[in-house]
């Protein structure tokens, strides 16, 4: 256990120093990514004020709704996307590269996952300040929230949503021991997962269909949080909502060391 405890902690320590080299870099494509805030919000903007009878409400939600359901999306996005994992994953099983975890005394996964910890650390830094000024330049479109309930609530929803995102690209990346090319079956859970979770627009607007998707784990990526802090859910059903996450992410733990070590099994590799 303290070996373990050991390990994990200098592959965060190294893999923020990583971060840290190119941070020039890092903290330009982080601002770059806010541009889309103020686009979404111009076009949202534009749809509740076309023609000369402006919309007050769209399917339950203002306009001012939906700009604070956006940003908090954002948010969400912030913790569970993980961009890259599951590419690499199935890269470095495709060229062999992945028999490095296999001949030194470094679970896969678990690297990853501290890698991730590392990158996401390292993001929250530098874009606390620009979230901060959004939020506090938009602060008049986001409902008071006084219930600690909501507050504890949005914050465990988030840190559940980075261990649902991050197993759920593991397990699309572990494919990979099964089919050589996986970048068809990617584009395809991208697709969904932008829709499935709520980003491009809140679920509550897919009507019976919501229903269905609501079980799915995709919701808690973007929608599941931004409706948290927004009152969508009673206290006793956010607590139930709560321990279905909590359950999802241990789903997709379980199904991420199954398919390792699987796909493990199959796996061979020739030469340096």
């Amino acid at each position: 256990m303290g070996h373990t405890l050991r390990v994990n902690w200098v592959i965060l320590k190294t893999s923020i120093e990583e971060r840290f080299v190119f941070r020039g870099d890092f903290a330009f494509a982080t601002l770059v990514r806010f541009l889309p805030i103020v686009t979404q919000m111009f076009l949202w903007s534009a749809i509740y004020n076309t023609g000369s009878n402006p919309v007050g409400s769209m399917n339950g939600y203002t306009y001012a709704d939906m700009v604070a359901y956006y940003l908090l999306v954002m948010v969400g996005r912030a913790f569970s996307s993980m961009p890259g994992l599951s590419s690499g994953i199935a890269r470095d099983v495709r060229d062999g590269t992945i028999k490095k975890y296999l001949t030194q005394p470094v679970d896969m996964l678990s690297y990853l996952f501290w890698y991730r910890v590392a990158h996401k650390l390292v993001y929250y830094f530098v874009a606390v300040l620009p979230f901060a000024l959004v939020f506090y330049l938009c602060r008049d479109y986001f409902p008071a929230v006084t219930s600690p309930t909501l507050w504890v609530g949005f914050v465990v929803s988030l840190l559940l949503s980075f261990l649902v995102g991050f197993y759920l690209e593991a397990l699309l990346g572990l494919v990979a021991f099964w089919f050589l090319e996986v970048s068809s079956l990617l584009f395809i859970y991208m697709m969904l997962n932008y829709f499935l979770s709520g980003h491009m627009i809140p679920l509550d607007w897919l009507g019976d269909f919501g229903h269905f998707v609501q079980y799915l784990p995709f919701k808690y990526l973007a929608y599941f949080p931004a409706a948290v802090l927004l009152g969508k859910y009673p206290e006793d059903v956010l607590i139930r909502e709560i321990a279905m996450e909590a359950g999802w992410a241990l789903v997709l733990y379980l199904a991420c060391q199954v398919a390792f070590r699987r796909g493990v099994r199959r796996f061979s590799a020739v030469g340096g």
